[in-house]
């Protein structure tokens, strides 16, 4: 069967060989991580793992001894250098290693700041990986002030932990307002009075000009509305991008990330991508999605076509994000909205995205029933009568029958 080997340590690359071997695949299969710990979640990282609510060890997405079990060659610690297309090998820590079949899962880069403004200032971090959060843990001390730059989820998903432990926050977003990118101004208003509620100092259209330091360490920031704030540490949340370089630098198509088919496959032979740096075919674009569910289920079709199966990978997008006692769950993509109906009953406000009579996605916080009613009727290709989503006395599961 030949030797599968996955770049990228991560929920593709862990969800790929497990895929295989649960399938049947009794081939060679070697897993290359560039971090020193093995395969694991990394939603947690700005929530439970930052509060200290979760060890290390439970952040995994299996145990080490899974590996041996299975007969996959996990090697950590160990960036891939070079590419080998036509020789069909690659690089691995100065290791060559062949392949008959190779996959990318090398997920994505963190956008950092620039060292022209400050970023390489001691106390300047990111939330990416856990050598990410375990610098930044110390800081989270009851009274440090801390500077969060970007107001997306990961910003926000920070923000909610700093405040909790009791350090004074202040959060700039460049755009006119949070979440701008990826959800309606209802959802950001949701969440804009949340965290105001909690005493996070929410500045929008107000952007970093550049941070200032002493020693070498950060200590001051000068925002582009002209007010400098004394800081204790930074975390940018600025948005992520896909690791691609890899791939480009063998010669592979790029288009929004690696660029595949429908499939998994890229350019080169036998070689195929799959989560965050992955691009597919959906309904008439070439996207990528950054999300677990995307990550596990598009490596799982690359796995069963690895094996020949030949199947196309149909996305069926979700998401998450949990905020102090708010759990808000996303399905589908909103992209080309033109309507939001809002539907609220009691603590439970969900906001439904429409283009035209097309229900797209929604965004439902503390309302796991109409998260899960809206995901089916999305993947069904069902749109519901506007009125009757926003009326609260409407049986949400009877919307499944119509």
């Amino acid at each position: 069967m030949g030797n599968v080997v996955v770049i990228g340590g991560g929920q593709a690359g862990a969800s790929l060989v497990a895929r295989l071997r649960s399938k049947g695949f009794e081939g060679g299969i070697t897993l290359i991580g560039a971090e020193p710990v093995p395969p694991y979640q990394r939603p947690p990282l700005s929530k439970a793992y930052l509060l200290g609510d979760m060890e290390e060890e439970r952040l995994f997405l299996r145990p080490r001894a899974y590996y041996d079990e299975q007969d996959i060659e996990l090697v950590l610690n160990a960036p891939v250098t070079a590419v080998d297309t036509e020789g069909k090998a690659i690089i691995a820590d100065g290791r060559k290693i062949s392949y008959d079949d190779l996959v990318f899962c090398t997920g994505s880069h963190p956008r950092r700041l620039p060292a022209a403004i400050g970023g390489d200032l001691d106390g300047v971090f990111c939330v990416r990986g856990i050598a990410d959060v375990d610098a930044m843990k110390p800081r989270f001390t009851e009274g440090a002030s801390v500077l969060i730059v970007g107001g997306g989820y990961i910003g926000l998903e920070a923000a909610a932990v700093a405040a909790k432990l009791g350090l004074k926050v202040t959060l700039v977003e460049m755009a006119e307002r949070i979440l701008q990118r990826v959800a309606a101004p209802e959802t950001a208003d949701y969440f804009r009075k949340l965290h105001t509620a909690k005493g996070v100092d929410i500045r929008e259209g107000v952007g970093l000009g550049k941070l200032t330091g002493e020693d070498g360490k950060v200590s001051a920031a000068e925002l582009t509305d002209g007010t400098t704030l004394e800081v204790d540490f930074v975390i940018a949340g600025v948005g992520i991008l896909p690791a691609l370089e890899l791939a480009e630098a063998a010669g592979i198509d790029i288009e929004n990330g690696i660029r595949t088919d429908a499939t998994g496959r890229t350019s080169a032979p036998n070689v195929w991508a799959a989560g965050d740096c992955a691009s597919f075919p959906y309904r008439g674009d070439q996207i990528r999605l950054e999300s677990v569910g995307n990550a596990i289920d598009q490596a799982e079709a690359v796995a069963d076509n690895i094996m020949g199966v030949g199947r196309a990978y149909e996305a069926k997008p979700w998401f998450w994000s949990d905020q102090y006692d708010v759990k808000l769950q996303i399905a589908g993509l909103n992209a080309g909205y033109d309507r939001v109906v809002v539907r609220k009953t009691g603590d439970a406000v969900s906001h439904w995205y429409y283009a035209g009579a097309t229900l797209l996605a929604l965004d439902a916080m503390n309302d796991p029933r109409a998260y899960m009613v809206g995901k089916r009727l999305i993947e069904a290709g069902k749109s519901p009568e506007p009125e009757a989503v926003s009326d609260p006395e409407t049986d949400l599961k009877a919307l499944l029958k119509a």
